[in-house]
């Protein structure tokens, strides 16, 4: 039998410097941990799972779908938090709770025409590109209220909020810059109490960004390389 006492202590760690930075954030915002399991076997997914862990996410389609039947699925959320190609969607419109990469119209009515074909409303964020990046995917800040609005057109569609990538920085201080533009874009879209956006999530922050997200008003993180760390 595997010993996967690693996860247990990577994940105590994390949780004791979740609490903390979510503690001293003047937000006060309760906040969760969603596992990025890329790299993570599915035993290794499964532990995680038993320890408590209720959401987790992957970031390509055929790494989905080759872990998805050996997956303790009870109880558990499976987002999809990568970059999804159109001719993707279909491959796991039904294996999902959460799209939380919808970045673009064309996109959005794949979503719509396979979740209409599954009889289903598909929990979606809105992926905010918030370091201009040509290399990722996201809506430019200054259109992403507006694309939100668009999304009212595809009724098999739910926003949930938005979800962001920082840019690599060098130090917290500079993550935090991000983060807090992503936030005020946040509060300013969930103000708006828009009528096709249910109860607002703000995914930010990874492994080595995460302390600075709660900080600046995330409510769920999204944990890879830090919770597995330690795999033999």
């Amino acid at each position: 039998m595997s010993d996967f006492s690693y996860i247990e202590n990577n994940l105590r760690r994390i949780r004791a410097a979740a609490d903390a930075a979510a503690a001293s954030s003047p937000y006060g915002q309760p906040y969760e941990l969603l596992l990025a399991t890329k790299y993570a076997r599915p035993e290794e997914i499964n532990f995680a799972h038993r320890l408590g862990i209720r959401k987790i996410g992957e970031n390509r389609v055929q790494s989905l779908l080759e872990k998805y039947e050996f997956l303790d699925r009870e109880g558990l959320e499976i987002h999809f938090i990568g970059r999804l190609q159109k001719n993707k969607v279909k491959y796991v419109i039904d294996k999902v709770s959460m799209i939380e990469s919808l970045d673009s119209l064309e996109l959005a009515r794949e979503i719509e025409r396979q979740a209409a074909k599954h009889m289903l409303i598909m929990d979606c964020l809105v992926e905010v590109n918030i370091g201009g990046e040509a290399a990722k995917g996201g809506v430019a800040p200054e259109d992403a209220a507006a694309f939100v609005e668009n999304l009212f057109a595809f009724p098999h569609i739910r926003v949930r909020g938005l979800m962001t990538m920082a840019p690599k920085c060098a130090d917290s201080g500079e993550y935090r810059k991000y983060f807090r533009e992503s936030y005020h874009i946040f509060i300013d879209i969930c103000e708006k109490k828009l009528h096709n956006v249910d109860k607002c999530i703000l995914s930010m922050g990874m492994s080595d960004s995460f302390e600075a997200a709660l900080a600046e008003g995330a409510n769920l993180i999204r944990i890879g390389r830090a919770a597995f760390a330690g795999a033999l």
